[in-house]
C-alpha cells in the first residue's frame, strides 16, 4: 500500500511567504551595504577633510554637503532595517498585561497607526522631494530635494513592510524578560 503524500503539497501562501522571507533578507543585505559604503564614505570625507585644513592649510570643500547627504540616508534607511528587525522602540508594560487575544488586536492596531504615520511621511516628503528638486547646494550642486528623498525612500519601504504586517501578522520576537537579562 502507498502512503498519500501529505508533506509535498505547497500552498500557494507558503512559496509566497518563503519569496517575501528571501527579498526581505536580500533588502535588508542591500540595505546594510549601502549604509555601509555611506559611513566608510563619510568618514573617509571628513578624515581626510581635517587632514588637509590642519596638515596642509586646505581641504576639500564639497566634504561637508556630501557628508551630510549621506548622514541623512544612513539614517532613513538604518530605520527601515530596524523596522524590519523589529527593533523599534516599544513600550510593552501595559499590552503585556493583557490576554494573547487583546495583544494581537492592539498589535495590529499599532501596526496601522504606524502605516498611518508612514504614509504621512510619504506624502510629506515626495511634496518636499518635488518643491525642493530645483534648488541646488551651493557648493555641491547637488539638488536639495535629494534630502527629501530619503524620507520619501524609506517611507515607501516602511508602509511596504507595515501593511505586509496587517495582512500575514506574525506573532512577535519573544523579548526576554529583567530576570533573563541579569547577569
Amino acid at each position: 500500500m502507498s502512503r498519500p503524500a501529505q508533506a509535498s503539497v505547497r500552498t500557494p501562501l507558503g512559496s509566497f511567504q518563503k519569496t517575501l522571507c528571501r527579498l526581505s533578507r536580500l533588502t535588508e543585505k542591500t540595505l546594510n551595504l549601502v549604509m555601509v559604503l555611506a559611513l566608510v564614505a563619510m568618514i573617509a570625507l571628513v578624515f581626510a577633510n581635517v587632514v588637509l585644513r590642519y596638515g596642509f592649510n586646505s581641504g576639500i570643500s564639497i566634504s561637508v554637503e556630501l557628508s551630510r547627504f549621506l548622514f541623512v540616508w544612513v539614517i532613513f534607511l538604518g530605520t527601515v532595517v530596524g523596522l524590519m528587525r523589529h527593533e523599534h522602540l516599544s513600550v510593552t508594560t501595559f499590552s503585556d498585561r493583557l490576554p494573547r487575544r487583546a495583544q494581537a488586536v492592539l498589535r495590529r492596531l499599532v501596526t496601522l497607526a504606524m502605516l498611518v504615520c508612514c504614509l504621512m511621511l510619504v506624502k510629506g516628503s515626495y511634496a518636499q522631494t518635488l518643491l525642493n528638486w530645483s534648488d541646488l547646494s551651493p557648493i555641491s550642486g547637488i539638488p536639495v530635494g535629494v534630502f527629501y528623498l530619503a524620507g520619501l525612500v524609506a517611507g515607501v519601504l516602511m508602509s511596504l513592510i507595515l501593511t505586509l504586517r496587517l495582512l500575514m501578522p506574525t506573532p512577535p520576537t519573544s523579548m526576554p524578560n529583567r530576570q533573563e537579562m541579569a547577569p
